[in-house]
């Protein structure tokens, strides 16, 4: 296994510590989020609130709040998917900076079509494709590592591209973040 210090898709300091990070994360929460539905999602979500899973019995509070937190997650990645305009099962789309692959899944499912996911984590690819895999989709849901700067892909291979909540760098080297 190539480290994080040698690999070619990382191209700065900067990335490598990105990589490094989401290498070695295990925040239960996010796991906790897709264990709701086996969709994981890596991001905030949108939407109102349902302040009420607050209310009613301490004991299953934790489980309303992580389906209610799930749920808004969901919900941003399919308002992205909304925005993907008319996406036909013979196109194919990229998920830059895919994470565990969880809009990757809902673009599939919602349009049929080849989705390629790309992460600088080689931990996320993995979880990623094991998913799909697990869903019976690895034919057209495909993880890659590969940087979001320089993918290698062809030009104009993608009929829509998006990026939810990544950090990365640009050619400048200063820090970007994109957030829905």
């Amino acid at each position: 296994m190539t480290t994080v210090q040698d690999s070619p898709v990382l191209a700065s300091p900067y990335q490598r510590s990105v990589a490094s990070y989401w290498n070695a994360e295990k925040n239960p929460v996010n796991l906790l989020l897709g264990d709701v539905d086996g969709t994981y999602h890596h991001h905030y979500g949108i939407g109102d609130v349902d302040w009420s899973v607050l209310e009613g019995p301490e004991d299953t509070r934790e489980e309303r709040t992580i389906k209610e937190m799930h749920r808004l997650e969901c919900a941003q990645a399919d308002f992205l998917a909304d925005h993907l305009g008319a996406i036909t099962p013979d196109d194919r789309l990229m998920d830059s900076g895919s994470g565990r692959g969880g809009g990757s899944i809902v673009a599939n499912r919602r349009f049929g079509c080849q989705v390629d996911g790309i992460s600088i984590s080689e931990t996320q690819v993995a979880f990623a494709n094991d998913q799909a895999q697990k869903r019976g989709v690895a034919d057209k849901v495909r993880f890659h590592l590969k940087n979001m700067l320089d993918t290698g892909f062809e030009t104009g291979s993608f009929r829509g591209i998006w990026n939810n909540e990544s950090t990365t760098e640009d050619f400048k080297s200063s820090e970007t973040v994109v957030t829905l």
